[in-house]
């Protein structure tokens, strides 16, 4: 089996640092992909092996809109982000995705859907609730 669980990219861990990604300003996206993808923690960017490709999803998945610029959470110790829903009006069947900003080192997250999905005419990966308990990135 291709995926293995949900990963933080060792180049989001390192772009934090080194300012390469900066939510407020840049470009993120997520691509769709099957089980044949191998995606996990060194993954450095975005890749077409494995990725969805089926009338209606176009490769490089979709730029992601940013539900909230990262604050310091309720706890006050953690900082987080989410992102709109993202919808593809498609049929297939997908394993995970890929968040990532475009270029190299961009990789920043995987996703394992846990099992094989499938749209018979939509799809839609739902964000959880921009909080500092469940943002879908979390850093405390």
């Amino acid at each position: 089996m291709a995926f293995t669980g949900n990963w933080t990219c060792n180049t989001f861990k390192t772009g934090l640092m080194n300012g390469t990604f900066n939510f407020t300003s840049g470009t993120f996206y997520i691509a769709l992909y099957t089980n044949e993808a191998t995606l996990d923690a060194t993954t450095t960017a975005y890749t077409t092996t494995g990725e969805v490709s089926a009338a209606g999803y176009t490769a490089g998945g979709q730029v992601l809109t940013v539900s909230q610029v990262p604050t310091i959470g309720n706890s006050g110790t953690t900082s987080y982000i989410s992102f709109e829903n993202v919808t593809w009006n498609s049929s297939f069947i997908v394993r995970g995705a890929l968040i990532y900003k475009p270029g190299d080192n961009g990789a920043i997250c995987v996703l394992d859907f846990g099992s094989d999905k499938s749209s018979s005419a939509t799809f839609t990966v739902q964000f959880p609730s921009p909080t500092n308990t469940s943002a879908i990135i979390r850093i405390s």
